[in-house]
């Protein structure tokens, strides 16, 4: 009777949990030896548990050997005890002896409800995780259920998900109950189970956005090329058509800017600039550098470097706020970009570092990777700075500026 009520009691719970009879019934084996290990210890590997479903039965053997006198009584049987049950046996036999389940004590229903609620909290977590996991850079959308200082929680299809203050819009003010869109960045497991990260920041949700609002990405006639985002504030994106007959930024901004209206809404008036993308470098940069017009450019494209000049009057825009536009168009571009004035520039022509005698490749390296491009930069660099740099000694340095004099 008992193993029909232990069974009844795991299948109304799996019932409830959507849990299948094979991980049924292998949780109800692993339930069973688990209480084995505890009621004989952990040298028990001669037990063997067979639960069945379907006829309601949970059957326990443990093989022992037939001796003259037991030693080892997890181990071993009396040849009298088991002459009892078999006449047939000899000493040194095998004997399988079976166990009774209500052997394991009265509270054992419980046991198993708990037992199998925490198996299937498992399950469950490693099925969120499962499926999470392989969804990472999709946009989800969910319900605020709780706002903490630095993280919000998210109920999504019947799961908690966590959008971090890192990955929210500066711009965000958020309120329990509401819905919320945001793009699956992280999943991660661990012993408190799957942990799902959401982000809005990143620039994976601008780039998902644009694909849920604009057919023609989905279906592949226009690729993003590129993406650079101050989050909730400016982005550029970089957009091509394999339709010649296609506009690509026009597609992107629809009819009277519908489509672009409609991600800007869900980014809270983040600004966003849509570039046409070019294989012809002067061409990628001058459109990065948008809404400011560069008068003239000078590429290394080897480097890859650019040197933008700008009307006076125009090089703030050029720039931004905080250096914001000049800092995305070069990540958008792939160039690093230095802006400078007309009036500047006519006055004294930059001269690059790869132009001065006596600098060695390497060390034109180690300068670029610290912003020192041209022979201005050099001069300007602090002294202590310099000598802190692998191949440049006092001597080097006044080498260099000489050459840079002459």
């Amino acid at each position: 009777m008992i193993n029909k009520n232990i069974i009844d009691a795991f299948s109304e719970v799996a019932k409830q949990k959507n849990i299948d009879r094979t991980n049924l019934n292998t949780i109800m084996e692993d339930l069973f030896m688990s209480m084995i290990l505890k009621k004989y210890g952990e040298d028990c590997d001669n037990f063997s548990v067979i639960v069945n479903m379907d006829k309601g039965e949970i059957e326990i053997y443990q093989e022992k050997t037939i001796v003259k006198e037991v030693v080892d009584p997890v181990r071993e049987i009396s040849s009298v005890d088991a002459l009892q049950v078999e006449p047939d046996l000899e000493i040194g036999d095998p004997f399988v002896e079976v166990i009774d389940p209500s052997t394991f004590g009265r509270r054992i229903i419980n046991t198993a409800k708990q037992y199998l609620s925490h198996k299937i909290r498992d399950v469950e977590s490693k099925s969120v995780y499962e499926n999470f996991s392989k969804r990472i850079g999709e946009i989800v959308t969910g319900s605020i259920h709780q706002i903490q200082r630095d993280r919000i929680f998210i109920n999504c299809e019947n799961t908690e998900l966590i959008l971090p203050k890192n990955e929210q819009l500066p711009v965000d003010r958020y309120k329990r109950g509401e819905s919320v869109r945001g793009v699956i960045k992280e999943v991660d497991y661990s012993s408190r189970g799957a942990e799902i990260i959401l982000s809005r920041s990143d620039n994976r949700f601008l780039e998902q956005l644009f694909e849920m609002e604009i057919p023609e990405i989905e279906d592949g006639i226009i690729e993003i090329k590129n993406v650079s985002r101050v989050a909730g504030d400016r982005s550029k994106i970089v957009v091509y058509s394999s339709d010649r007959r296609i506009d690509a930024v026009g597609a992107c901004v629809g009819m009277r800017g519908s489509r672009i209206q409609s991600i800007v809404r869900e980014l809270n008036g983040e600004k966003i600039d849509i570039i046409n993308w070019s294989e012809l470098p002067e061409v990628l940069i001058s459109r990065s550098l948008s809404p400011a017009k560069p008068i003239n450019l000078y590429i290394e494209e080897d480097r890859p470097y650019a040197v933008a000049v700008f009307e006076d009057e125009e090089l703030a825009v050029a720039i931004g706020k905080g250096g914001q536009n000049i800092t995305l168009a070069s990540a958008v571009s792939g160039y690093t970009i230095d802006a400078v004035k007309k009036s500047d520039y006519e006055t004294k022509e930059s001269i690059y570092l790869d132009e001065v005698k006596g600098i060695t490749k390497s060390q034109l390296d180690i300068l670029s990777r610290n912003n020192i491009d041209t022979a201005e930069d050099f001069l300007d660099a602090d002294e202590d700075f310099l000598l802190s740099l692998k191949g440049f000694g006092a001597k080097t340095i006044e080498k260099i500026k000489g050459n840079i004099d002459n």
